[in-house]
């Protein structure tokens, strides 16, 4: 915080106030910790001093992994319009596999299989038009 030199009866202190709260002060003279007592008359502010509380953190056994139940569903990520859909209900795929190709804003964009599985539903033909976050496919 602050550094002082104090001369006393002819002897010189090195002098360092580390923390200063209400009327005690954590000093450190010639490499030893001393609390002082401040007598001063101590005043009331008008900001108050907000504690937060410590938030636990979770145990490992609290935390909870959520498994996919079902099929997981394969969304549109722009709008656009379905040039060719390479996969059909039943078809086994591997992750990375090609599902379907759809042009969005003017590029032609190809939809690759997140997970290994069987396809459940193609809820899309070639020439349809979709929304961002309409479902396509249904892999299970």
């Amino acid at each position: 915080m602050k550094k002082f030199k104090f001369t006393i009866q002819g002897n010189e202190y090195d002098v360092e106030v580390l923390k200063f709260e209400d009327n005690i002060a954590k000093v450190e003279v010639n490499g030893t910790h001393y609390s002082v007592e401040v007598h001063k008359e101590i005043k009331q502010t008008k900001t108050p001093v907000l504690v937060r509380q410590e938030v636990p953190s979770p145990k490992r056994s609290e935390i909870k992994i959520k498994k996919s139940i079902g099929a997981t569903q394969i969304k549109a990520p722009l709008p656009g319009n379905i040039m060719q859909v390479f996969v059909k209900t039943g078809d086994e795929v591997k992750k990375g596999d090609k599902l379907l190709m759809y042009e969005a804003m003017k590029m032609e964009n190809t939809i690759l299989a997140e997970k290994e599985g069987q396809i459940a539903a193609v809820k899309v033909q070639q020439g349809d038009s979709m929304l961002e976050g309409d479902v396509l496919i249904e892999i299970s």
